[in-house]
């Protein structure tokens, strides 16, 4: 019998749509997938036939292909274990069919069938969306970040057993509520560092509220312990708060990263990136062997915080100037080109001098004259 059902996957911060197609045959044995998959996803064999005998299903005995379309997008993580598994419960005459029309599914699965949280869940429901799909079923713990995305339902589901019997029509699951604007607004408003702390500090103070009123970039220069790295960690405070459209835009950079710290479905506040002096390019700008945004992207709408500025590899800093002139960075690889966002704002602090005492007030610089 042939199925296909929907997921999705991650190219740039945005999703593509994945129609996964399933087929059981009689001749052979065998789960077969195909549809350029990654490692990840050619080991999801395992993961469905032991969650499949956890969860009291039996695997089918016959020849199965799953093709992951389009054929030449390379499917990357462990998201495409849900759909993959509900698609051969469907094909299996364990679900009907139908109950599959207009949905989307995303989500990892260990081996006693819980479906686990993945990446990338905010894009995915933008896109189900775009494609006006009705709904979208992802990992419980997913639900409040795909929430914010108005004119879809958002089903959390726990287990694949949890998630056979909602689509049997066994079990009903409520559609995920949205976080309210009031409690953004409120959550938006609440600093565990801020601005209004400091105390002295006058004309640092003056040059940070110019450069957060008219996006400029700043340097600090001071001896060890003067407070440039507590000025900088409050520059967020002092920032415009986020709007809702700033904070869907930021959200889906975090949410294709895999970072926490999403509230309620949204980043409420301004994000403060601070990457030590021997990260390299890479993981600056973005990339890598499966694309993934960098610090600069990371920091988008927010403060990227270079601390000890001469320590920074000169390769490393070059690597700035085209997020810094046109506000996005283009990764392009042999195997892929990716763009990402990166308008954020640059504050770097470093020391005067080697030792850091160059007129410092009380203590002498021991450096040579040449430093």
């Amino acid at each position: 019998m042939f199925v296909r059902t929907y997921s999705g996957a991650i190219v740039g911060i945005d999703a593509v749509t994945v129609a996964v197609e399933v087929n059981i045959a009689g001749g052979g044995l065998g789960l077969y997938l195909v549809g350029l998959p990654d490692n990840a996803v050619k080991e999801s064999e395992q993961r469905i036939r032991a969650a499949f005998e956890n969860s009291g299903e039996r695997f089918p005995g016959r020849k199965v292909v799953v093709n992951l379309a389009p054929a030449d997008l390379r499917k990357e993580g462990a998201g495409f274990d849900l759909p993959i598994a509900v698609g051969i419960l469907a094909a299996m005459q364990r679900i009907a069919p139908e109950r599959l029309q207009g949905a989307m599914f995303a989500g990892e699965l260990s081996l006693d069938g819980t479906v686990m949280p993945v990446r990338g869940v905010l894009p995915l429901a933008l896109r189900a969306r775009a494609e006006g799909l009705a709904r979208i079923v992802l990992p419980r713990a997913n639900v409040a970040e795909a929430a914010v995305v108005e004119g879809i339902e958002v089903i959390g589901v726990e287990s694949l057993r949890q998630t056979l019997a909602y689509l049997a029509g066994e079990e009903e699951i409520a559609p995920a509520e949205p976080l309210p604007v009031r409690e953004f607004d409120r959550e938006a408003g609440r600093f565990d560092e801020d601005f209004a702390d400091v105390r002295g500090q006058a004309h640092a103070k003056r040059a940070l509220e110019i450069a957060a009123a008219g996006g400029h970039n700043v340097l600090l220069i001071g001896s060890p312990g003067s407070g440039k790295t507590m000025l900088a960690r409050r520059m967020p405070t002092i920032l415009p708060p986020l709007s809702r459209e700033e904070a869907l835009e930021t959200t889906k950079i975090h949410s294709v990263a895999g970072k926490e710290g999403v509230s309620g479905g949204l980043l409420t506040h301004r994000p403060f990136r601070a990457p030590h002096h021997l990260t390299s390019q890479v993981a600056l700008i973005g990339g890598g062997q499966s694309p993934r945004p960098g610090e600069v992207s990371l920091a988008h709408n927010g403060v990227l915080f270079l601390d000890e500025l001469p320590e920074f590899g000169r390769s490393v800093l070059e690597v700035l100037r085209q997020p810094l002139e046109e506000k996005r960075i283009v990764v392009s690889r042999a195997k892929y080109s990716v763009e990402y966002p990166a308008n954020f704002t640059l504050v770097a602090a470093m020391n005067p001098c080697p030792c850091g005492y160059y007129n410092h007030p009380t203590k002498e610089c021991t450096c040579a004259p040449g430093a």
